[in-house]
C-alpha cells in the first residue's frame, strides 16, 4: 500500500469534511444572514417571536449587522412582566444565549408592563426595516455614498414609557467605515433628524 495515497486521500475527505461542517454551519444562521430590509427585519421579528411570544414585553431591542458574524440581536425581554424579573438576551449565528438576569423595581401604583413595549402594529421590526432601507437611500442620493451599511437599528423606547416619546434609530457608515450617519424617526415614520 502506498501511504503517500493514503495520506492524500484521507487530507482530501477531512477537507471534503471540514467544508462541509462550514457549509451546515453557515445555513444554520438562519435570521444572522437576513438582510437590512424590511422582508429582513420581518423575520427576525418572527424569530424573536418564536423564541418569547407574541405576548412578550420588551425595554431594549437592538440590531447590529458585523460583515463577519452577519446580524446580532440584543434584547432585554419579559415573558412574564408580573414577575418583575427579565433577561437580556443576544442571538447571533443561529442561536440565542441569555447573558444576564434583570430585577425590576417599579413606582408605587404603577405595572411593569407600564414601561415595556410590545412588537405589534404600533412598534415593530417591519417599519424600522423600511426605515433602514429609507435611510440608505437618502445617503446613496444626498451624500453619494455608493454602499452605505448598516451598523445598528433599534427601538429607543424612554425610562418613562412614554409611548409617544419612542422612536426609532437607524445607524449607517459607508461600507468602508468613516463617518456614522445617526437617522432618527418617529414610530409612524415619520423623520426627525439626521446627526453624524
Amino acid at each position: 500500500m502506498n501511504t503517500n495515497n493514503y495520506n492524500i486521500n484521507t487530507m482530501k475527505v477531512l477537507k471534503l469534511g471540514l467544508f462541509m461542517v462550514v457549509l451546515i454551519l453557515a445555513s444554520c444562521g438562519g435570521v444572522s444572514n437576513e438582510p437590512a430590509t424590511a422582508q429582513g427585519f420581518g423575520a427576525i421579528e418572527k424569530e424573536i417571536k418564536n423564541k418569547f411570544g407574541d405576548q412578550a414585553y420588551f425595554t431594549d431591542l437592538t440590531i447590529m449587522q458585523n460583515e463577519t458574524i452577519g446580524n446580532i440581536i440584543s434584547v432585554t425581554v419579559a415573558e412574564e412582566p408580573e414577575s418583575l424579573k427579565m433577561g437580556e438576551w443576544s442571538h447571533s449565528q443561529g442561536s440565542w444565549v441569555q447573558n444576564s438576569d434583570v430585577t425590576i423595581e417599579l413606582p408605587e401604583g404603577t405595572k411593569a408592563t407600564d414601561f415595556m413595549f410590545q412588537l405589534n402594529d404600533k412598534i415593530n421590526l417591519t417599519k424600522l426595516g423600511e426605515l433602514v432601507e429609507k435611510s440608505r437611500q437618502q445617503l446613496i442620493d444626498e451624500k453619494d455614498l455608493d454602499n452605505p451599511v448598516l451598523e445598528m437599528a433599534f427601538v429607543r423606547f424612554p425610562d418613562n414609557g412614554d409611548m409617544a416619546k419612542t422612536d426609532y434609530v437607524v445607524r449607517l457608515e459607508p461600507e468602508h467605515g468613516g463617518t456614522d450617519f445617526t437617522f432618527t424617526y418617529k414610530l409612524d415614520g415619520t423623520f426627525i433628524e439626521l446627526d453624524y
